[in-house]
């Protein structure tokens, strides 16, 4: 993928959410790997604007450098989490994605995350600030540097390792109490579940976290 595959993608993410409804929070593109914080506003608006970017963005994709077949590596894989609790971990983990994989020093200098925009070096436009977000400062030079401090704090490796695991999963990340109320409305597993991927020559995984 270059800059101009980042681009379209990113086009084709604004263009689905807005249409599907879905609130996009916090996003990074790596070589290897897309990852999106989300709230959607209907159970159908996850699958419909992956559906609507998986399309897209394949045929041009495909037509762009002469390929065939699947871009993906299989599903998207996704989890939902209790807001308060892992709203901003969740966001922190994947502006720091870049960091973690060696891209980058500072996870501000990577073009392709949505940490510009939240500690105010760039307004990404398609992105709709969750009220945590909002909540850490009355202005928006102290909620970018309340962002700022949120990422130099040392986080807990085994928070970071229960939200990948339950992104890869499918599992519900929350208290008991969330959980139990997730799976009354949401019908979503709470034991392991095994998910397989489809080869590709173009090996990128998906994964999103829904705010619940």
């Amino acid at each position: 993928m270059d800059e101009g595959d980042y681009l379209y993608f990113l086009a084709c993410v604004a263009d689905a959410a807005r249409v599907a409804d879905l609130a996009v929070h916090a996003w990074v593109l790596m070589p290897d790997a897309v990852r999106f914080l989300v709230t959607p506003s209907y159970e159908s608006s996850v699958a419909m604007a992956m559906q609507a970017v998986g399309r897209r963005y394949a045929e041009t994709f495909n037509r762009r450098h002469g390929r065939r077949g699947a871009v993906w590596r299989g599903e998207y894989r996704s989890t939902v989490i209790e807001p308060d609790r892992y709203f901003l971990l969740a966001s922190q983990v994947i502006d720091q994605a870049p960091v973690r994989n060696g891209l980058v020093a500072e996870p501000g200098n990577y073009p392709w995350s949505s940490c510009a925009h939240h500690i105010g070096l760039r307004v990404d436009r398609f992105i709709k600030d969750h009220p945590l977000y909002r909540a850490l400062g009355n202005t928006p030079f102290e909620r970018h540097q309340a962002y700022r401090d949120l990422g130099a704090q040392p986080v807990d490796e085994r928070e970071i390792d229960n939200l990948m695991q339950s992104t890869l999963n499918g599992w519900v990340l929350g208290s008991p109490a969330y959980c139990e109320w997730a799976a009354q409305t949401a019908n979503r597993r709470l034991m392991p579940l095994l998910l397989r991927d489809r080869p590709s020559t173009v090996p990128t995984a998906r994964s999103l976290v829904h705010v619940g």
